[in-house]
């Protein structure tokens, strides 16, 4: 018959059927009886592909008619002779719709091995939770556009800044070349999308006033602990930030940034100094290990930097700009560049080239000197004096 009706009855003893269309090869309305008797009506399609006998549902047959159940059967079949398989899209549809953002950044964490520990951790501050990505998390991830990821770029690079932004871009550009590469997508949506301008390169220097006013307004908290170790050692905060007391020699009197937390992939030791064992042994010990902060060692940087100016009045700088400052102060005082590249944990000019390969000296007893000159030069412009050169001894610092 012509379906044109949803009105057909269900045979006597039967509890499904299904009525083809004399007119739409393919197309049929097929009746089931429910619970309680009741018959459940649905249009459908019937057809080959792929070798296989394949069946969808185009409609309820109690919210669509007849000639609108027909319509879209029409075009399913006519793209079953074209090649295409709408139930199997179908399917594909549903498995892709299980494999939201959130569930491929937990696969994808789970696949980051052998990382750094700090490109861990700006992993999972840029990609888990629902700060930076917001609503995107819960999306699947074929259904994430490139104007969806520019528009999340922009919001982070107004509400915390471009160098955030920038970050965030990074690991989300990381995460869908991940996706693209196993097979999960087939595009990476981020190509081509926002990119904030790179600021310009900062020159920002404190000088010697700034660096004994920042000091001064220091109060003694983690915050201000984590400042004055900055200042004291030209670290980059991240380092200083998650200090934890198992990477202090035995006897306290050294320091080492493993290579885990290093940017340059390589340890760096440094002496500890009077000015900051007083620092660090003013520091609680906590059940993380951690110097500062618990679960991720100190993460409060925005909050105390605010605060901290909020008691200055100085020119803008930027917590970064303390490691520039000390590089600089230490070169205004005498002590030589490899130095102070050594202290840094740079690849500085004397470990390249011939030099490189063949001079391998640590310079132990040069960067003890220099950490006791600077030291004792941050200590005369907090106290207003005289500098006087004093060597120190290997001092202890509270360890486990």
């Amino acid at each position: 018959m012509k379906l044109t009706t949803a009105s057909v009855a269900l045979p006597e003893g039967k509890v499904d059927a299904i009525f083809f269309d004399e007119e739409l090869t393919g197309f049929g309305l097929r009746l089931r009886r429910g619970s309680g008797g009741r018959i459940i009506r649905n249009w459908i399609i019937q057809y080959r592909a792929h070798g296989r006998a394949r069946r969808m549902i185009v409609g309820s047959a109690e919210k669509v008619t007849a000639a609108q159940a027909r319509a879209k059967a029409r075009n399913l079949l006519a793209a079953v002779q074209l090649g295409g398989d709408p139930q199997g899209d179908k399917k594909e549809r549903r498995e892709k719709d299980s494999q939201s953002l959130r569930s491929i950044i937990a696969e994808f964490l789970a696949h980051k091995v052998g990382v750094k520990e700090n490109t861990m951790r700006a992993a999972r501050l840029y990609l888990e939770g629902d700060t930076y990505l917001g609503s995107l998390r819960s999306l699947p991830i074929d259904r994430v556009t490139r104007r969806d990821l520019a528009s999340r770029i922009l919001a982070v690079s107004k509400a915390n800044g471009v160098p955030t932004a920038l970050g965030f871009r990074a690991q989300v550009s990381s995460l869908f070349t991940w996706a693209m590469q196993t097979g999960l997508i087939e595009h990476n949506p981020l190509i081509g999308a926002f990119k904030p301008a790179r600021p310009e390169a900062r020159d920002r220097a404190l000088s010697d006033a700034e660096i004994a006013t920042v000091w001064r307004a220091l109060e003694d908290d983690d915050y201000g602990k984590v400042v004055k170790l900055l200042l004291l050692t030209g670290c980059r905060r991240e380092e200083i930030g998650g200090m934890r007391r198992s990477e202090f020699s035995v006897d306290g009197s050294t320091w080492t940034l493993p290579k885990e937390r290093s940017k340059n992939g390589r340890a760096h030791t440094l002496p500890v100094t009077p000015m900051m064992k007083k620092v660090i042994d003013s520091i609680p010990m906590r059940e993380s290990g951690f110097l500062f902060g618990h679960k991720h060692g100190f993460t409060s940087w925005s909050r105390g930097k605010e605060a901290l100016d909020e008691r200055l009045e100085l020119q803008p700088w930027s917590t970064h700009d303390i490691r520039r400052s000390v590089a600089s102060g230490m070169g205004d005082i005498g002590i030589q560049p490899h130095i102070v590249e050594l202290i840094l944990n740079h690849q500085s000019g004397h470990r390249r080239g011939v030099a490189g390969i063949y001079n391998k000296s640590p310079y132990e007893r040069e960067v003890r000197a220099a950490m006791g000159l600077w030291s004792d030069h941050v200590c005369s412009l907090i106290e207003g004096g005289e500098r006087k050169i004093v060597a120190f001894e290997r001092v202890a610092v509270a360890s486990p």
